[in-house]
Parts: structure tokens; sequence; C-alpha cells
């Protein structure tokens, strides 16, 4: 696997656990051309730069959804013996420092990168989800105005229920 990895791959490494976008240890090891042991190892020897809101280990059911989504039939075959660590933008950028490799920084520099890409996209999602809804409060109050053009107009265009008097002079009759 050469060290630039695309971030169409990173992008579907990326999980939304407790709110966060996170990535799992197994996936990181993956990408850093590391064994999972590895990764964890380093982070315990260094765990005091991995606070809670850096990283967490996922819960036992959290793990459970997790597993029936990727639909893991044998756990211990596939090294899930314990439950996996769980690292958030910030505990992704810790890591390069506790790993220490030319590979772990070039993979780290693309997943910071592609967090930021899915953070501009986020926030275009909610500058156009802000502007449809102006524009749908706009298109509301103009409803009502435009049933009254047409109301209107189907009151001009509909026959007359009385007939209306002729306008202009009549003339005498000559006897």
């Amino acid at each position: 696997m050469s060290a630039v990895v695309p971030m169409e791959i990173i992008e579907g490494k990326i999980l939304l656990i407790r709110g966060k976008k996170v990535m799992l240890d197994r996936d990181l090891a993956l990408l850093y051309g590391v064994e999972t042991r590895t990764l964890n190892q380093a982070v315990r020897r260094n765990i005091s730069r991995f606070p809670e809101d850096f990283m967490f280990q996922l819960s036992n059911e959290e793990m459970e959804n997790w597993k029936s989504q990727i639909v893991i039939s044998n756990k211990e075959r596939m090294g899930l013996r314990k439950r996996p660590n769980a690292f958030t933008e910030n505990g992704v950028a810790m890591l390069s420092s506790v790993l220490n490799s030319e590979r772990a920084i070039e993979v780290n520099i693309q997943i910071m990168r592609t967090f930021t890409k899915l953070r501009e996209i986020l926030s275009t999602h909610k500058e156009l989800a802000h502007k449809l809804a102006q524009l749908e409060n706009r298109i509301e109050r103009h409803d009502g105005e435009i049933k009254a053009i047409f109301n209107a107009i189907r009151q001009l265009m509909a026959e007359p229920k009385k007939p209306r008097k002729k306008v202009g002079f009549l003339r005498e009759k000559e006897e």
C-alpha cells in the first residue's frame, strides 16, 4: 500500500459514535501499516496524551452494533477479543507523534485533510439547508398572494350571471 491513501478509503473508515466522528484502532493500524496491538501498545505507553475527548473504548453495546453492521461472524478469528478503541480527530493527530514513522506522518496528513474536507462538506450542507428553508418560507408567503391572483383571474373569466345593461345612447323611435 502506498503512503498516500485515497480520501474515499479514509472516509469509509470514519464512523459516527457518541455523536463524534471517529476512527477505530484496527482501521488506523491498517492505514499506518502496523498491527493493531502495536498501535494500542504505543497508545498505552503514552496514555496521558489521549484524554477521553481524543480516544475512548467502545462499550459492549457499541461493539455489538458495530459488529452487526460489518457482519462479523467469528470475532475470535477476526481478532476482536477486546473492545476497539475509537480515536477522534484530535486523537488521530496525536497518534502520529506516538507512532513516529514516516508512513504514520504521511497517512496522518491525509487523514487530517479528509476530516477537514468532511467538515467543509458538512458546513456547506448546513448553509444549503438554511438557504432552502429561507426559500421555502418566501414561497409559503407568496402562496397566499398567488392564490388571490388566480381567484381574481377566475372571477374575471367567469361569465356574468345577470345580463348587463347596454351602455350608450338610445335613439328615440320615429313615428
